[in-house]
């Protein structure tokens, strides 16, 4: 019997890559996407041997439907789906432009959505899909509304999503980091003192006093992704240190 094969979006960085490489630790076939020709050379570069990177922009179907069908042509199936590629933005309401709002529902919003529509006829029955969210959707931050609203909308989906997909016994959840360690705050367009700024003041907000890492993440979707998990979906899990 083929080991599992897990598809993880936004696999070069962060929550994905952690992912990928404690679910190749665990006997899984990897296969991750990264959206740049930089983040997908330095993955397979760095990433441990035997996981598959591929380039693909989430916003873009022509780059699902070739992902979809190296897939097909490289594994036949998937058994575990983690849609979690995504870009966070930080801007107050009056200097949001629409151009910076559509790229984030783009990328955040329809680019997951239509990556799960293009692959699900790829997923075995009993397949695991686990979605990206974070604390933001339900936790106020200061110019977070449009990431907010982005992630939100993913949230809003999982439960028809897991009913939909029941018949297939295909779970679906998802998982809202809180304050997590990644790349991903650099890359928010946030000054650099503003950065440090709000690190601080979230860092004394958590129960637990500090940032998160990406390992701690990716165990709980390894957990989803796993055996262990069978009787769940349709959940939303948050992994913030109790924010």
């Amino acid at each position: 019997m083929p080991a599992p094969t897990a598809l993880i979006t936004g696999g070069t960085s962060g929550i994905g890559r952690a992912t990928a490489e404690l679910l190749h630790e665990r006997g899984h076939r990897v296969v991750v996407t990264g959206r740049t020709a930089e983040s997908t050379a330095a993955a397979r570069r760095e990433l441990p041997d035997g996981i598959v990177v591929i380039r693909a922009d989430s916003r873009s179907l022509a780059d699902t439907d070739r992902l979809a069908e190296e897939v097909r042509t490289r594994f036949g199936s998937l058994s575990a789906l983690f849609l979690n590629a995504g870009i966070s933005r930080s801007t107050p309401i009056d200097a949001v432009e629409e151009a910076a709002f559509d790229e984030v529902f783009e990328v955040n919003t329809k680019g997951q959505f239509f990556t799960l529509q293009r692959l699900s006829p790829l997923l075995t029955d009993g397949a695991s899909v686990v979605f990206t969210v974070g604390t933001g959707v339900a936790r106020g931050i200061a110019g977070g509304s449009v990431t907010a609203a982005s992630r939100g909308a993913l949230l809003a989906m999982v439960p028809s999503l897991a009913l939909e997909l029941a018949p297939r016994r295909i779970r679906v959840n998802a998982v809202s980091p809180g304050a997590i360690d990644t790349p991903i705050w650099s890359k928010s367009g946030a000054p650099a003192a503003q950065l440090a700024r709000m690190a601080e003041e979230m860092a004394a907000q958590i129960p637990f006093g500090r940032f998160g890492t990406a390992r701690e993440v990716a165990e709980m979707v390894g957990f989803l992704c796993s055996d262990g998990a069978s009787y769940v979906t349709g959940q939303h899990i948050a992994v913030g240190g109790g924010l």
